[in-house]
């Protein structure tokens, strides 16, 4: 009886281990096959997230867009205007006339900002408070599109973000240093010219004559040329 209870325990204890080893070498494989049928069920699916969740508080509505587009369209000066946001960045931009300089654009830029700041407190919407992010702002003024007149051309923007405490411009159609960008502006001509002239020089003439040599001429026809020379020459 003895001996029959052992080797029930080892047969039992035998069958513990077999069942055991079968779970590890199958688990691995079982999540794995979980893990690729996920992914083929996601796949297509985009992966959305919001980086300023729990941000932007109070939020600008398209209302509050409405009336900032009204407000600065209704400015002296202001010839058109236009309102976006992408992100999280208020962009008005405003129209002036042709012929302003950018003493006028700059003009134009602060009454755009107190326009703005009139429907919308910079201190709540433009103001980073109580750890949260808020909007930033960006005012854009042009006289017209750059290609019109280049020589006249004018082009301010003005931006306030959430992290300054004021409005702060620059002429973006005036270079900070003329001098490197005049530089800039020859090192560009230079190269295009000297790839015209390559690609000139490089290009096959058209209906024009081209003096051939004998090394040029193709196996044969010198010894033609040659033999109707001499023709001629018997024939005289």
């Amino acid at each position: 009886m003895a001996k029959k209870k052992t080797k029930r325990r080892k047969s039992h204890l035998a069958s513990i281990v077999v069942v055991v080893c079968l779970f590890l070498l199958i688990a691995p494989f079982a999540v794995l096959g979980w893990i690729l049928y996920s992914s083929s069920q996601d796949s297509g699916s985009p992966v959305l997230g919001n980086r300023y969740e729990g941000d932007l508080n109070p939020a600008i509505t398209t209302e509050n867009m409405e009336q900032v587009k009204s407000a600065v369209a209704a400015l002296p000066g202001v010839e058109s205007a236009e309102v976006t946001m992408p992100t999280a960045t208020l962009r008005v931009y405003a129209d002036i006339a042709d012929d302003a300089d950018s003493v006028a654009a700059y003009e134009t830029a602060i009454q755009m900002y107190d326009a703005v700041t009139a429907i919308l407190n910079p201190d709540v919407y433009f103001s980073q408070h109580d750890d949260m992010k808020m909007y930033d702002l960006e005012l854009h003024v042009t006289n017209h599109p750059e290609e019109d007149n280049p020589d006249n051309y004018v082009y301010v923007v003005a931006v306030k973000n959430s992290s300054m405490s004021g409005l702060r411009g620059q002429l973006l159609s005036e270079a900070v240093n003329a001098g490197l960008a005049e530089s800039l502006r020859q090192d560009v001509l230079d190269r295009e010219a000297a790839e015209a002239a390559e690609a000139a020089s490089t290009a096959s003439p058209e209906g024009g004559e081209v003096e051939i040599t004998s090394e040029e001429l193709p196996a044969g026809e010198e010894g033609t040329e040659s033999t109707e020379e001499q023709s001629s020459t018997e024939g005289q």
